[in-house]
């Protein structure tokens, strides 16, 4: 063993050797320090006029390679002055050693003693005026990039519970607290307006794993978008009402006059940045940037260093630092990317020379160019750019706007690709080679030197490789000795624990068809009416479209689906109290668009059919709290439904048809068996549900529904019109957006029909929407009202019901379910409307303390609402907040009011997420 650990340490010393001695031969190195003689990391180190540059690492060190030649460099860091020095490069290395000096800011008479407005303003509304100018400036390029990500676990919880684990990640992973894990990338992207990026990675390289082709993403945080990492840049329209400026002062350098601003968040926390931003002066682009913000608890710094590219400042580095901790596990990452630009196409429409004249200050410089809003949209953007060079900050925010309609028509005109949510379209395409470069080719790629710890990381990794391959012949001899088993094992897939959970089974490797075993324990479940319960054990048969192809030549072939798919299926029901089996089966037929089913048999059903209680739920309110919420009773039916719609919900379509023979069905006379702790105030209810409106007398309970056969017919659209979408390849898709959705339900008891007993019309439509109301502040209502316009005959099943909730724990929809109201008391057979309006805000209460915001704590106000004949105003009113971090809980208190007088506080712990249970 010892002697393999020395081969080891011998083979990575004589790599190191050989590294050393194929390093690049010419070009400049060194350490860029400041005056006290600190490293300044990630300092930017550009070529001029080409497009070669790197960075420092985070001990100040940078290596540029060139070849011999002259050159003029530029040293850039943020708050340091720049410098710029010539080198004539020969064959070989110059050690070049810089120490920068801090920048020194004028602040310029108009700072120093003035009660105007600060100048910031009067800087940032014309730089926030032509940010959408700068983002569309580009439209297209090719850029070499080096990526370096580095993330360090610092701290674990309760490690000595799984020494043992570390110890195998360490050996087999390179793993280890404290130790960098790395991944390196070096690729050439290629941009296209609007948002489309392609990647060709040519090396990567990761000290986790030799050979793990892991590419770095292509990371690009423009703060020309109103939004960066889910935080308003200070580049977004809607930035003062975020943020206060303050102007710092300026500096000139290379014939350009910077300011710097500092950048203060009205309420620090969640979702804005502070620190500084630098805008060069009347081209008001971005020179740098220095911003800090947070996100549940984690801190995230984003710095970034731009270049003169064709006219064009662009960020020729980033960088990302992100410190912090959860459940007890604390850690930190570094991302860095250098990129050198190249075949830079720039929008001709955008010309650079264009002046900006802030509104609020020269009020009546800006009068004189000012356009009208009919002239702005009569002239294409090129042509007004043509005719003047001087445009008030809301002329130019108008302009683009309008420029951006006008490019959305062009590009439907043509049958161009067009996405109005903008997202972005990336692509990969990693080269066979780029995890097989040798030591010295990565360090003629590598734009960034490595840390020591980086180094070290490396050479741990290089050792575990040498060992684990000495190590590999064991590893083979054992597998032959263990083939027999593993075949054993194979043949053998299906066991006790299927038999009750279900299994799969694939009929042939190539074969389009599946058999689905659906066992009996997920349905296990415990109510008043059947005792113990096993629900959903059976069989379900499927094929899928498609047919088999060879994806490439010589390859083998794979089934490749179409979309279409067909089942058959039977479960079965067993319930132990009423001693009682049933059967329900059916036939699916699905397609990209739509799906029919036909089923039958008979089952057991919520008088609710949306389902608002879950069985399993149920099973533990009636076993633990003495409480049986489900109300159900027993049909044998037979129905057929039909669902088309758009993907991602822009609309849908349903409709079925339903003949059933309805029986109500009693409590057990036993009920106390069913429960496990006997609570002296409670007693189990009836199954027949507590309706208002179904009761004779105030003081009588409901009878019994009757057995009864009903014949419906259903239909129910819904339609968002304003969805956003995109459109590639002539093909539209949609997005899944909170725009408007509209809907309309109708709903026919059909009587005499197959000696059918209800005869009624139900009519309901509704609207729901969500928008922001701020930063990370959403308001979100639905709304709906309906009406039986006829109701000569119906049953309880056929009442309007409504989204209740007795239960501490709430589930389903947020915003459209009740808190506190019973499942069934104001359910109604006459005409109803409903309320709900949910609002999530960032800063009210409790989020005035910052401590709160940083942990990403929101608060909520909710308002619930339902008017029927007898609901006397039924009102919920409620206040939350969401404290899961990673996880989204929601606690809320909810007060409940009839006829506008209090009744009664109710406390709820729920989720922000929608889980809803469907129906059966």
């Amino acid at each position: 063993m010892r002697i393999r650990y020395l081969f080891a340490f011998c083979l990575v010393l004589l790599s190191a050797c050989l590294t050393l001695a194929q390093a690049p031969a010419s070009g400049i190195k060194g350490v860029i320090k400041t005056r006290k003689g600190e490293p300044l990391p990630f300092a930017a180190i550009i070529v001029k006029g080409a497009s070669v540059s790197t960075i420092s690492n985070e001990e100040g060190r940078y290596q540029l390679d060139l070849k011999p030649g002259y050159y003029e460099v530029i040293f850039q860091y943020l708050g340091f002055k720049t410098g710029q020095k010539g080198f004539t490069v020969e064959d070989k290395m110059q050690t070049f050693d810089l120490t920068m000096e801090e920048q020194a800011l004028n602040l310029g008479e108009v700072r120093i003693g003035s009660k105007d407005e600060d100048p910031a303003y009067t800087i940032m509304r014309s730089a926030i005026a032509k940010s959408r100018y700068h983002f569309l400036q580009v439209d297209a390029y090719t850029a070499k990039v080096y990526s370096k990500s580095s993330v360090v676990v610092t701290d674990l919880p309760m490690e000595f519970l799984y020494k043992k684990e570390l110890k195998e990640m360490e050996k087999e992973a390179n793993f280890k607290k404290g130790v960098p894990m790395l991944n390196e990338t070096v690729s050439e992207v290629t941009f296209r307006q609007p948002n489309a990026y392609k990647q060709r990675v040519i090396a990567t390289r990761s000290s986790m794993d030799k050979n793990m082709a892991d590419p770095n993403m292509y990371l690009l945080a423009s703060f020309y978008q109103p939004e960066v990492v889910k935080a308003v840049s200070p580049l977004s329209p809607r930035a003062f009402a975020y943020y206060k400026f303050e102007y710092l002062g300026a500096f000139r350098e290379n014939g350009i006059e910077v300011n710097k601003i500092k950048v203060t968040p009205r309420s620090w926390g969640e979702g804005v940045y502070r620190g500084t931003i630098q805008i060069i002066d009347g081209e008001w682009s971005i020179y740098s940037l220095d911003l800090q913000t947070v996100n549940t608890g984690f801190r995230l710094d984003i710095k970034q260093v731009y270049s003169p590219i064709q006219g064009v400042w662009l960020p020729v580095n980033q960088q990302f630092h992100v410190e912090g901790g959860i459940y007890g596990f604390k850690g930190k990452g570094d991302f860095v990317i250098s990129q050198s630009f190249t075949n830079v196409k720039v929008n001709p429409t955008f010309k650079p020379d264009i002046v900006v004249i802030d509104d609020k200050k020269y009020a009546e410089e800006a009068k004189k160019v000012k356009l009208t809003g009919r002239e702005i949209k009569a002239q294409k953007m090129d042509e007004v750019v043509s005719k003047q060079k001087e445009f008030s900050a809301k002329n130019l925010r108008k302009m683009m706007k309008e420029y951006e309609k006008q490019d959305l028509k062009e590009k439907e005109k043509k049958g161009q690709d067009v996405d109005l949510n903008n997202s972005r379209q990336d692509s990969t395409q990693v080269d066979s080679m780029a995890t097989q470069r040798n030591t010295a080719f990565w360090d003629s790629l590598r734009t960034v030197p490595l840390t020591v710890a980086e180094v070290k990381s490396y050479t741990r990794l290089d050792s575990l490789v040498i060992i684990n391959e000495g190590t590999e012949q064991q590893r083979d001899s054992l597998k032959s000795s263990k083939s027999d088993t593993t075949k054993a094992k194979k043949g053998s897939k299906f066991g006790l624990g299927d038999l009750l959970a279900g299994h799969h089974f694939r009929l042939g490797k190539e074969s389009p068809w599946r058999l689905d075993y659906v066992g009996p324990l997920p349905g296990l479940q415990v109510n008043t009416v059947e005792g113990l319960v096993l629900d959903g054990a059976g069989l379900k048969l499927r094929r899928s479209g498609g047919r088999m192809e060879n994806k490439k030549p010589g390859s083998r072939p794979e089934w490749v689906g179409n979309g279409r798919e067909w089942s058959v299926s039977g479960l079965t029901r067993y319930a132990f109290g009423r001693k009682q089996f049933m059967a329900t089966g059916g036939v699916d037929y699905g397609w990209k668009r739509g799906k029919v089913r036909v089923s039958g048999g008979r089952g057991i059903a919520q008088f609710n059919g949306e389902n608002p209680m879950h069985p399993l739920l149920n099973t533990f309110t009636t076993l633990f709290l003495e409480q049986n919420f489900i109300k159900e009773y027993q049909k044998d039916f037979v129905r057929a439904e039909f669902i088309t719609s758009e993907p991602n919900g822009h609309f849908e379509v349903k409709a079925n048809i339903e003949y059933a023979d309805r029986t109500a069905l009693p409590n057990l006379e036993k009920t106390s068996a069913y429960r496990w702790i006997d609570w002296k105030r409670r007693a189990f209810t009836s199954n027949i549900p507590d309706n208002i409106e179904s009761r004779t007398d105030a003081a009588v309970m409901p009878s019994p529904m009757p057995r009864h056969q009903a014949f419906i017919l259903g239909i129910a659209a819904t339609y968002k019109p304003w969805q956003k979408y995109r459109t590639r390849s002539g093909k539209t898709t949609y997005y899944d957006d909170d725009s408007p959705k509209f809907s309309v339900g109708y709903r026919k008891g059909i009587a005499n029909a197959f000696g059918s007993d209800v005869d009624y019309d139900l009519l309901q439509i509704g609207v729901q929407h969500a928008f922001d109301i701020g930063i990370r502040s959403k308001l979100r209502y639905k709304v709906a009202a309906g009406s039986f316009l006829g109701r000569d005959s119906l049953q309880f099943p056929d009442y309007q019901h409504f989204a209740g909730n007795r239960f501490f724990f709430q589930l389903g929809d947020p915003v459209g379910t009740f808190r506190a109201l019973d499942y069934y008391r104001y359910s109604t057979s006459q005409k109803f409307f409903e309320a709900h309006v949910l609002t999530e805000l960032r800063q009210f209460l409790l989020t005035q303390i910052p401590w709160f915001r940083i942990l990403g704590v929101k608060e909520n106000f909710l308002l619930h609402y339902l008017a029927t004949p007898d609901s006397d105003n039924y009102t919920e009113l409620g206040y939350g907040l969401d404290i899961g971090i990673r996880f989204p809980l929601r606690v809320e208190v909810v007060n409940t009011f009839e006829g506008f007088r209090y009744k009664r506080t109710v406390f709820r712990v729920g989720t922000t997420m929608n889980i809803g249970w469907g129906k059966d």
